[in-house]
């Protein structure tokens, strides 16, 4: 149990759509990992948080609202802030390919747009974890 992977999935901003997250959070849950769900709602600072007292190797952003260009960003500077760039970040969601080039650079590890299979998503979630557990 020790070497479990272990993800945050969060769905940030006022999106209230959380169904593609949930069906993403049981897809890794279904392939071994320990989820963290925190629900709808959270602001960037209730995700680092949660990410940093559950102790997990990856966070998954689902965003639905167009508000990733604002929220991914400062995820991203309160990781930092926090020393806990070893913590991967995928982001998934309705999010147009410039804007998905952007977040890259950014820090974001990887994005899935709509179309994205599960068995990606958990293939890169496990590589990502691998990588940020080397990091450690």
């Amino acid at each position: 149990m020790e070497n479990r992977i272990r993800v945050l999935v969060a769905k940030p901003g006022l999106d209230g759509h959380d169904r593609g997250a949930k069906v993403i959070a049981r897809a890794l849950r279904d392939a071994g990992m320990e989820v963290i769900y925190t629900g709808l709602r959270q602001t960037p600072e209730m995700i680092v948080n949660a990410a940093l007292q559950e102790d997990v190797q990856v966070i998954g952003l689902s965003i639905l609202s167009g508000a990733h260009n604002a929220i991914v960003p400062r995820v991203m500077e309160l990781l930092r802030q926090k020393d806990m760039t070893d913590v991967k970040v995928v982001v998934g969601g309705i999010i147009p390919g410039e804007d998905a080039e952007e977040l890259k650079r950014q820090g974001v590890a990887a994005v899935f747009q709509p179309g994205a299979s599960l068995e990606e998503i958990v293939s890169f979630v496990r590589s990502a974890a691998a990588a940020a557990k080397s990091a450690r």
